[in-house]
């Protein structure tokens, strides 16, 4: 399997972990006062995804340079 289809992979796995997270924070939220591994559950996934997003996000800008750079423009 290629490195891009991997991130893209994870970036759904880790979008459904940051999900469940956040739905786990607001029904802590709505018995009381949660602890605080509930409230800070979310962001790990958070950041990871925000590492592949930013990643997706790059890889058409790099690829089109390559293209140039192959075509010899």
């Amino acid at each position: 399997m290629q490195l891009n289809n991997v991130i893209r992979q994870s970036h759904r796995w880790l979008s459904i972990a940051f999900t469940a997270a956040v739905v786990a924070n607001f029904a802590a939220m709505a018995l009381g006062e949660p602890p605080a591994w509930i409230v800070y559950a979310p962001l790990p996934p958070l950041f990871l995804m925000l590492l592949s997003g930013l990643y997706m996000f790059v890889l058409p800008y790099v690829a089109k340079g390559r293209a140039r750079t192959l075509a010899g423009n």
